[in-house]
């Protein structure tokens, strides 16, 4: 599930995952994500249980999952969110019609999606393609947005990281993590950016007392990413394709103009943004239990990355380089102590459930 939308000196627009259903699809490799949805099942039906207001059914449930992808994932999220829905209106004079729009960039692999909706079903579907950064529905159409592991996707490269003339300019580096105050700050910030608007886009589209429940991938208080396996295998990633551009085989300039659009928010900053916005009260946020959490396997390891960013190298380094990069950072990782010292696993995800205020 994954979203952004770029601005040139990123050279990064098709933030979205591998499409179809081939050995390196996104569909194929997600089964992190389908755990953490699993995870968050109960949570989801009881708050909707106690924070739905069933006195005035709506004719038509809207519901809108945002960053969906291509794999079974949101599907089994809006089924769950529309069973709870249904048991709060059973003691209703009528149950509503429900309408799923399914979100996610333009280049995303909507065919697949729908082709893997079950058939039949309670519920009417629709896409919504476009950035979640901004306003994608009506005001006051919907009556329930969710979002899971995607907002950590930023709609564009922090502009500072590829200057030449800046602070932050992250030569060498592909991501945050391990760079330095000036390059942290800077993703920090875009980020900052892109949940204001992604939070002001939602409560423009929500009911008045709407809800929305969201997945967020991140660390605790105190962490530095650069200590944990997400740091550490885009660090293994970085030096790959340093090793590559010193082999001849792409283009150093290149390798220095190529950061990940990720951004891993704590839950204290995640709080700040959310009550400075303003649009919401948060009814509950709380760790979610790590999935799979046992000594993580190179290969599955190795598959899910490039499931997720095989797309953004194929962009920016062209056709060729895609096999040979990922089979290095495969040898390199089977090497890394995130393999078996468990105190690289860190990243913690966040579920948060919010209500958008009555009266704004």
């Amino acid at each position: 599930m994954v979203q952004g939308e770029s601005n040139k000196s990123a050279n990064s627009s098709k933030h979205h995952m591998v499409g179809g259903e081939g050995p390196h699809s996104y569909l194929r490799n997600s089964e992190y994500q389908k755990q953490l949805l699993l995870s968050a099942d109960d949570s989801i039906q009881d708050l909707i249980s106690h924070h739905l207001d069933a006195g005035n059914p709506p004719r038509t449930f809207r519901i809108a999952d945002f960053g969906c992808s291509v794999g079974p994932n949101a599907i089994q999220a809006v089924e769950n969110i529309i069973k709870a829905v249904k048991i709060k209106f059973e003691n209703s004079r009528s149950t509503p019609d429900f309408h799923v729009f399914f979100n996610d960039l333009i280049g995303s692999d909507f065919d697949t999606l729908f082709k893997n909706l079950p058939s039949p079903r309670n519920y009417f579907a629709a896409a919504s393609p476009g950035s979640f950064h901004t306003q994608l529905f009506p005001k006051s159409t919907l009556n329930f947005a969710h979002c899971s592991t995607a907002l950590h996707w930023l709609s564009r490269i922090p502009v500072e990281v590829t200057d030449r003339s800046s602070p932050a300019w992250n030569a060498g580096r592909i991501h945050y993590s391990g760079a330095g105050q000036a390059v942290r700050q800077a993703y920090s910030d875009q980020y900052a950016a892109d949940m204001e608007a992604f939070l002001t886009a939602r409560a423009t589209e929500l009911v008045p007392g709407g809800l929305m429940a969201v997945v967020v991938l991140g660390f605790p208080d105190g962490v530095v990413s650069s200590d944990s396996s997400i740091g550490k295998a885009f660090d293994i990633l970085g030096s790959c394709l340093c090793d590559m551009a010193r082999a001849g085989k792409i283009d150093e300039e290149r390798v220095d103009s190529f950061n990940l659009p990720f951004y891993y928010p704590s839950p204290s900053e995640l709080t700040a943004l959310i009550e400075a916005n303003g649009s919401y009260r948060i009814e509950k946020m709380a760790a979610l239990a790590a999935p799979m959490r046992r000594r993580p396997d190179a290969a599955v390891l190795t598959s899910h990355l490039r499931a997720v960013i095989e797309v953004l190298v194929e962009e920016h380094f062209g056709n060729g380089v895609v096999e040979e990069l990922f089979a290095r950072h495969y040898e390199k990782l089977l090497k890394s102590p995130i393999l078996v010292d468990e105190k690289f696993w860190k990243e913690t995800n966040y579920f948060v459930f919010l209500k958008r205020e009555e009266d704004l």
